[in-house]
């Protein structure tokens, strides 16, 4: 698409919407003026590193200029709950975008993509961890972090809990911790043979490619929250250009830096059946 050319910005809102399907067609966002605009996105920090190259690919392609905020996704939720106002939300709490739509916060919302959780050791795997059972292996170095914020710590320890391996894990552990960052430096530094971590976190500058990945089976993993929803809000100035970027993030090229950054994308097979496992549904 030639830069600069506003058929081609029009064309891409278009197209954009077209490829996510259902109710996004309605919005017809061919007639938004993008050039100049401004779009106002919020998302959960963990979505950090794949909302960024998204942003960049929508304001190329559009002309329009997104204003990005990633935090904490309940003090966003707090926030959009009381007076404060965005145009799109992507948010990991399914339960608080229903609520956002039971309020009136919220125009709509589609499923954006799922977290998955897998086993890391350090480079070369030298415990040989195979499976999440090797964590209770005596003379295994675990790392835990059961004081992390939600839902890090508690997730690890639901999982060994259900792979039946919760107190022996625990009687590895040499290290406690507070903070799943630091649980990964625990096993970059090799001062831990193995914790259970996102797979997000493995796909961060910091650590990408510093560590091997054992798989976890999906019937171990915890409870929700694990789904990651996007949605238009009422607030949203500029309706039909907010449209299509919740569009380009449900197309195949937005999906494609969530699977990148290491999430199931709703758009995938696997996505596709996690979105009936867990219900994500705007009803």
């Amino acid at each position: 698409m030639e830069k600069g050319s506003g058929r081609g910005r029009r064309q891409f809102l278009k197209m954009a919407v077209l490829s996510a399907g259902g109710a996004l067609c309605a919005a017809a966002p061919a007639r938004a003026q993008a050039a100049g605009e401004v779009l106002q996105v919020w998302s959960c920090g963990g979505l950090a590193e794949a909302m960024l190259p998204a942003n960049a690919d929508f304001e190329a392609a559009s002309g329009a200029k997104v204003v990005y905020t990633g935090a904490f996704a309940a003090a966003l939720g707090k926030s959009l709950l009381g007076s404060a106002t965005t145009d799109v939300f992507a948010g990991r709490v399914l339960d608080l975008a229903r609520k956002l739509r039971a309020e009136g916060k919220m125009i709509w919302f589609k499923p954006l993509c799922f977290t998955q959780y897998v086993v890391v050791t350090p480079k070369g795997n030298p415990a040989g961890i195979a499976t999440i059972a090797d964590l209770a292996r005596p003379g295994v170095k675990v790392v835990l972090a059961p004081e992390a914020s939600p839902p890090g710590g508690a997730a690890a320890l639901k999982i060994l809990e259900k792979a039946g391996i919760l107190d022996a894990a625990k009687k590895n552990a040499v290290v406690m911790g507070s903070c799943v960052q630091r649980t990964m430096d625990d096993i970059v530094s090799g001062r831990g043979d193995a914790a259970i971590v996102e797979l997000r976190l493995t796909r961060l500058p910091a650590f990408a490619g510093r560590m091997d990945v054992v798989a976890i089976d999906q019937g171990l993993f915890p409870p929700p929250p694990m789904t990651f929803t996007v949605g238009v809000m009422t607030s949203a100035r500029n309706r039909p250009l907010a449209e299509s970027y919740a569009a380009h993030l449900l197309s195949p090229a937005g999906q494609s830096q969530f699977e990148r950054m290491g999430f199931v994308p709703a758009l995938s097979d696997k996505g596709r059946q996690l979105v009936e496992h867990y219900g994500v549904k705007d009803v």
